[in-house]
C-alpha cells in the first residue's frame, strides 16, 4: 500500500473510531489495531495526536465537500434557484444524517477539541474553508448582496440543524430525517441568509 492510500486509511479509520469511541478511543495503537496495520504505522505517518486530529479535519472536509451537489440546473429565475439551492442541501442534510451520520458525529466530537487544544485550531480553520467558500459561490449565484456574510450564516444554520438532529436532547425521539422536510426548512435558511 503506498503512503498516501496509508495515510488515507489511517485518517478514515481514526474518523471511524471516534464516531464509535469518542477522543478518549483515539491512539495511535488504536488505530494501527482497527486498520490492520503493523504497529507504529500510525505514529510513523502522524508523529502526534495533534497530526492525527489534523489529518481527520482534512479528511473530513475532502468527504464532506465531495458529498456536495450543485443545484440541479433549471429555469433561470431566482425563485427556481433557490428552490433548487434548498433542494440541494436538503439533499445534503439528509446524507449527512442518514449515512454520513457516523463521520458527522466524529467530526463534532473533533471540533470540540480544538477550543481546548490552541494548536488544533489552524488546521481546523484551513478544513473549514472550502465549505464556506462552496457556500458562498452558491449564494454568489442566488444574487445575495454579500455572499461571504450569508456563507458564514447558512454554514453556522448547518451546523446548528446538524449538531441538533444528531445529538440534541430531542433527537432520539425525532422520526428519521424526511428529505422533503429538510428541503422545506433549507428553503426558510436559504430566505434569511438572502434577505439582505
Amino acid at each position: 500500500m503506498s503512503s498516501p492510500d496509508r495515510r488515507t486509511l489511517i485518517a478514515d479509520t481514526a474518523i471511524a473510531t471516534v464516531a464509535a469511541a469518542g477522543l478518549r478511543g483515539l491512539t495511535h495503537r488504536a488505530i494501527d489495531t482497527a486498520a490492520g496495520l503493523p504497529p507504529g504505522s500510525t505514529s510513523y505517518y502522524f508523529r502526534t495526536r495533534t497530526a492525527l486530529i489534523g489529518a481527520c479535519y482534512a479528511r473530513i472536509a475532502e468527504l464532506d465537500l465531495a458529498d456536495f451537489e450543485p443545484p440541479e440546473p433549471g429555469p433561470a429565475g431566482p425563485e427556481e434557484g433557490k428552490e433548487a439551492a434548498a433542494a440541494a442541501l436538503g439533499r445534503l442534510l439528509h446524507r449527512w444524517l442518514t449515512i454520513g451520520r457516523e463521520r458527522q458525529l466524529a467530526r463534532f466530537e473533533l471540533t470540540l477539541e480544538a477550543a481546548r487544544t490552541p494548536e488544533l485550531e489552524p488546521a481546523l480553520r484551513e478544513a473549514g474553508r472550502a465549505s464556506r467558500a462552496r457556500a458562498a459561490a452558491v449564494l454568489t449565484a442566488l444574487g445575495a448582496a454579500r455572499p461571504q456574510e450569508a456563507a458564514e450564516l447558512l454554514v453556522a444554520w448547518t451546523e446548528g440543524t446538524l449538531f441538533d438532529r444528531l445529538t440534541g436532547a430531542m433527537s432520539r425521539a425525532r422520526p428519521a430525517p424526511d428529505p422533503a422536510e429538510l428541503t422545506r426548512v433549507a428553503r426558510h435558511a436559504l430566505d434569511s441568509v438572502l434577505a439582505d
